[in-house]
């Protein structure tokens, strides 16, 4: 008698992101039509997030950084489950959203972050003062504030808490936001501040890029911009914030990016993340402790290089959460049908960041995100802010037509 088929086995993506979008490809190229590949995510629509820095400024619309993700799953042969995941039951294997349970044989999760504005009082734009562009709700609430900043102009602080890891988005708001003012000729009433929690400018959370720290501190002297590094923010009031010692900086227009936590449904289930709700993961991207568990992309682990006087973490770019992805659903593919399996450390892979500065910008390159990196790149000028609306258009492209090209 023939050998009969084997059984039907489900892949379950949480999140659509850069790293569940990716992940979700690799999968359903890989697995044997007979598998199925689902994806878990609250939003209908992918965001290129990096773009929305130019929101703000009226550059970029929503409907120019974002695409449906239904009829490109559905194109592919991936099931688009459109809620989102509030916990998980990992004995039982299945992922729990407010109106099903689905099962699973291998988990990715690729839930990004949740943003802990509640961490310093004051922060944010619904409970507190300040903006944000993490998302593209919070990009549109900071186009309205930048125009009744242009309104009513006054000093600008621009930053990233004590705690967070995305320092690329501030620096490149600040940047484009200084450009803008002085295209509106408003230098003269809005003087600019930069404030982090790195240790110095342009450690970027890990240790800096080649001579990133001169190339960002000639930057700022240039633009006449005051950076304050190994910041700690006190409080936030309307209209001020107060460092850790004393100093308050009055502001018209703020936008500090938040530290980062894990989602909600990681945080609460037992096992799963660590006490800030990431997950701990091995060179596969496979959880340290439960087997069929994968995660990729803002909510894995990953340790700093070096301890800092004001924590700082480890940015996760979107070049990095798709390799993370693709090593990930190459494993997950070989528990549910064999093959190769890949090991990826985080500290072997590459970091390549753009600074968009409204018409120039700085290009880093590390070959190693952590650690010191053998072949280090650095790049200032008008290049930069091309290189970055080319891959914005490239990226959106492809991804609409589901070709991961890059």
């Amino acid at each position: 008698m023939p050998d009969s088929a084997p059984a039907s086995k489900r892949a379950v993506v949480v999140g659509s992101s850069f790293a569940g979008l990716t992940a979700a490809f690799e999968l359903r190229k890989r697995l044997d039509p007979a598998h199925e590949v689902v994806v878990v995510e609250p939003r209908d629509v992918f965001t290129f997030i990096p773009s929305l820095i130019w929101v703000p400024f009226g550059m970029r619309d929503p409907e120019d950084v974002t695409f449906p993700l239904e009829p490109v799953y559905s194109k592919k042969g991936i099931r688009f489950v459109n809620d989102a995941a509030v916990g998980f039951d990992l004995d039982a294997r299945r992922v729990l959203t407010a109106d099903q349970e689905i099962e699973y044989d291998s988990l990715l999760v690729a839930t990004g972050p949740r943003l802990a504005f509640e961490k310093v009082e004051g922060l944010g734009p619904i409970d507190g003062y300040t903006q944000s562009v993490c998302n593209l709700e919070h990009a549109m609430l900071t186009r309205n504030a930048w125009q009744e900043f242009l309104e009513n102009p006054g000093p600008v602080v621009v930053g990233t808490a004590q705690g967070g890891s995305c320092f690329g988005a501030s620096y490149e708001f600040l940047l484009n936001t200084k450009h803008r003012i002085k295209k509106a000729g408003l230098e003269d009433v809005a003087p600019v501040t930069f404030i982090t929690a790195e240790p110095f400018l342009g450690h970027f959370g890990l240790g800096g890029v080649a001579d990133s720290e001169q190339r960002v501190e000639g930057f700022f002297e240039k633009l006449d911009i005051e950076g304050i590094p190994n910041n700690v923010i006190s409080e936030v009031r309307d209209g001020e914030i107060e460092l850790d010692g004393g100093r308050v900086l009055p502001f018209a227009l703020s936008m500090i990016v938040p530290p980062f936590t894990g989602v909600d449904a990681v945080r609460e289930t037992e096992g799963l993340g660590n006490p800030m709700g990431f997950l701990p993961v091995n060179d596969e991207f496979r959880h340290s402790e439960i087997e069929n568990v994968y995660a990729a992309g803002v909510d894995v682990a990953i340790a700093p290089p070096e301890e800092t006087l004001v924590p700082a973490g480890v940015p996760k770019t979107g070049q990095m959460s798709e390799v993370m992805a693709k090593v990930a659903a190459q494993n997950m593919a070989a528990d549910i049908q064999g093959g190769e399996r890949k090991s990826m450390p985080i500290s072997e892979m590459e970091a390549i960041c753009i600074l968009d500065a409204g018409s120039g910008g700085i290009i880093f390159k590390a070959d190693h995100v952590l650690g010191e990196a053998e072949h280090p790149r650095v790049m200032a000028g008008p290049q930069a802010h091309w290189a970055k609306i080319a891959f914005e258009k490239i990226f959106l492209e492809s991804r609409k037509r589901g070709h991961p090209i890059l």
